[in-house]
């Protein structure tokens, strides 16, 4: 298939195998090389779990927790200790992540913003951002879910990205007895206003699909095509994340299978070949063993990674070490740098509000590249 377009169907048929791999494989390295070279990049971060309380409750998630079950909001002096460690190890990312609108199914969240002089959790993102911009180094990343323009207007002068999956554009896996039913904001439209969104408010964004969690083939190629199709409409997606489903304790889904390794390096091959070589495109290292079998199959980032906090949606998944991850990518032929948690070529007026994009810059190379040292890993 040397250099041919995306293609729907035959997209379809490398995924259940009717085509084979290798054609697939080596346009997505060339696609790669094409338009990044020979470097891949990974973002310096902490993981800052604002709330784990949330009003939907998808059958794989382990993050979410009620109300005396661990559910609860980080209060200010927790948000501040974080980020002020992460600070002392170089980090460059806060990543703020928490469930959708908890307020609207929990009493206890609404008593906590009360107590906060907030009216919705998004104006907590809002002022922890704000907190973490004036005590710290680290720039926030707001994964709050689902937003509307105002919202990311709110968080766009301390928030040098945003993100949110798509996770899948199937309307099926909504449905009774599936992993999204009776989750009001993973209904495909509703995330995709919430993308569209953050194109219209000029925002750098993150998005992606989760792979394994019920849909087919089909789906996965339809939700690459609908990601693509959001890119050229709005030009704000920074990186594409492909991040495979890891089964887990105490969920519904926890005896459910996970894709295997050979048909997930199609999918994230097959991702490359929709999105284009320009594309940033990411797979978690913490969800693989082997996780360097991806930088044959097209990648380009190794998304966040952390020298001092877990993973809080897949807690059961410890981040490699970034000496193990530098020796990876070093060891198959790639330069391995650290980034902002803003891709360079969205470090400009058009994308960064002008006066958070003096500090990112301040934190960059001339390359838009991170500017850090490597200290020792708190482990």
């Amino acid at each position: 298939m040397p250099h041919t377009a995306p293609d729907p169907d035959l997209a379809v048929r490398f995924l259940t195998g009717d085509e084979p791999a290798d054609s697939l494989l080596s346009e997505a390295r060339r696609l790669r090389d094409d338009g990044h070279g020979r470097t891949i990049t990974y973002s310096r971060k902490v993981f800052i779990p604002i709330t784990t309380l949330c009003r939907d409750t998808c059958t794989y998630c382990t993050f979410v927790k009620p109300p005396g079950g661990g559910g609860e909001y980080l209060t200010p002096d927790d948000v501040l200790a974080i980020a002020r460690a992460g600070d002392e190890m170089e980090c460059t990312e806060a990543l703020l992540t928490l469930g959708d609108k908890p307020e609207e199914k929990w009493p206890q969240a609404r008593d906590f913003l009360d107590q906060h002089n907030c009216s919705t959790t998004l104006e907590y993102v809002v002022q922890m951002s704000e907190l973490i911009r004036s005590e710290t180094n680290l720039f926030p990343h707001a994964n709050p879910g689902i937003m509307d323009d105002d919202a990311i207007a709110m968080l766009r002068p301390t928030n040098v990205s945003m993100g949110l999956m798509l996770e899948n554009i199937s309307d099926r896996l909504t449905e009774p007895g599936m992993p999204h039913h009776d989750c009001p904001d993973k209904v495909p439209a509703v995330r995709v206003a919430t993308i569209r969104a953050a194109g219209r408010q000029k925002v750098p964004f993150t998005s992606g699909i989760l792979v394994g969690i019920g849909e087919t083939p089909g789906e996965v190629v339809d939700s690459l095509f609908a990601l693509a199709a959001l890119q050229a409409e709005g030009g704000h997606i920074q990186e594409f994340i492909i991040q495979n489903f890891r089964a887990k304790a105490n969920t519904r889904m926890r005896f459910s299978p996970e894709p295997e390794i050979p048909y997930f390096i199609r999918v994230v091959a097959v991702a490359r070949w929709i999105l284009g070589a320009e594309a940033n495109i990411q797979v978690p290292p913490n969800l693989t063993e082997d996780f360097s079998v991806y930088l044959d199959a097209g990648i380009n980032d190794w998304g966040g990674v952390s020298p001092l906090t877990i993973d809080w949606v897949n807690p059961e998944a410890p981040w490699p070490h970034l000496e193990q991850l530098s020796a990876v990518t070093c060891s198959a032929g790639f330069d391995l740098k650290a980034r902002l948690p803003v891709y360079p070529e969205y470090l400009t007026e058009e994308w960064i509000d002008a006066e958070l994009l003096v500090a990112a810059r301040e934190r960059a190379t001339s390359e838009g590249y991170a500017t850090v040292r490597q200290p020792v890993e708190a482990r």
